[in-house]
């Protein structure tokens, strides 16, 4: 004879603060003091509350207890692109920066579109966050001066300047300096800069900023600039710097050194130098920004400008809950530089 089926049983219910009351012997106001530490409640009555607490595992309601406080504890990160090494590594550490103050990050991916940029300066689809961590890419500085949405926000990198939002910054001008005066010194004298886009009245502000900072140390190191040695790629990504490393490489042969805009750039770079039969870095020298962690571990491994990810995050987070406390002052921009990390790809 089949067996029937078997009867259903009722999920334990969660303990309430009036089942704590109870067993302790205490009002609820009384557990509830306790529960949000209140400080005028008598060291023993604490304790007594605590130990029916753990033994009847009594979970709080945080959310409702944030809520009620004006605030749910989550903050909106929107970034570019969380595959990418580089934003990925910064979103871990935003995700540790965030934890450490009793945050909860939720992420948003916008691929640098300008409209999923206007969506989340204008509170959707972030809504219910106490703060926004915002990475943007391509939205107007006027348009993030004009941002309807009360939310306090916090901008990380070069884009955003006069937005009138707090913003960790990168300087990119010393970035470039530093990784062109590093092949300079190296013995090259015909550098290019791989990663340009757009015309001069166009280049968003972190290209305009390499590109300052690259022509600076040329001039240092006594080396005419050649317009012709910007070459332009659609966007930073390991496909444009590998064909944009192969056309640059036909239409100038006499390059010996490459100042990739970031890592994903020199990777493909170097690929197509490896293709080309050049050697990397005895006949073209590469330098890439960012020092991701797969600098490390290439053939040959890639000299690198590398960025604090966790200052950066620890800022930013900073900044944001500085805002959340209530501070009204004027826009602050605090500015985080790079570090020059010399491998294989420049003879290190």
């Amino acid at each position: 004879m089949p067996a029937g089926p078997s009867p259903s049983r009722t999920p334990a219910r969660p303990t309430t603060l009036r089942d704590v009351a109870e067993a302790a012997g205490v009002s609820i106001k009384t557990v509830s003091n306790v529960v949000n530490d209140h400080p005028h409640v008598r060291p023993e009555m604490r304790e007594r509350v605590k130990e029916f607490i753990e033994r009847l595992d009594y979970r709080p309601n945080g959310i409702g207890r944030q809520l009620r406080q004006g605030r749910t504890g989550l903050v909106a990160l929107a970034l570019p692109n969380v595959t990418s090494p580089y934003y990925g590594e910064l979103t871990s550490a935003l995700v540790t920066a965030a934890r450490s103050r009793g945050m909860t990050l939720l992420v948003e991916q916008t691929d640098g579109d300008l409209e999923r940029e206007r969506e989340v300066a204008g509170g959707f689809p972030v809504r219910l966050v106490d703060g926004l961590v915002f990475v943007p890419l391509t939205m107007p500085v006027g348009e993030l001066a004009q941002r309807r949405d009360s939310t306090p926000a916090v901008l990380i990198g070069e884009h955003g300047e006069g937005s009138g939002y707090d913003r960790v910054t990168i300087d990119s001008v010393s970035l470039g300096d530093t990784g062109v005066r590093h092949l300079a010194e190296s013995g090259r004298r015909t550098i290019a800069f791989l990663g340009d886009k757009a015309a001069d009245s166009l280049r968003p502000p972190v290209v305009s900023q390499r590109i300052e900072g690259y022509r600076s140390a040329l001039r240092r190191a006594k080396l005419r600039f050649d317009p012709g040695l910007l070459w332009p790629l659609p966007e930073w990504e390991l496909r444009h710097g590998y064909d944009g490393a192969r056309a640059l490489m036909a239409a100038r042969p006499d390059v010996d050194a490459i100042f990739a805009a970031n890592d994903l750039v020199a990777f493909g770079a170097m690929h197509a130098l490896r293709e080309l039969g050049l050697r990397v870095p005895q006949d073209v020298a590469v330098v890439g920004v960012d020092d991701v962690e797969q600098a490390r571990y290439g053939a040959p491994t890639l000299t690198s400008i590398a960025l604090d990810r966790s200052e950066m995050a620890d800022l930013a987070l900073g900044l944001l809950a500085d805002r959340l406390a209530g501070h009204h002052g004027p826009e602050r921009l605090l500015t985080v530089s790079g570090r020059l990390v010399v491998r294989e790809s420049t003879g290190g």
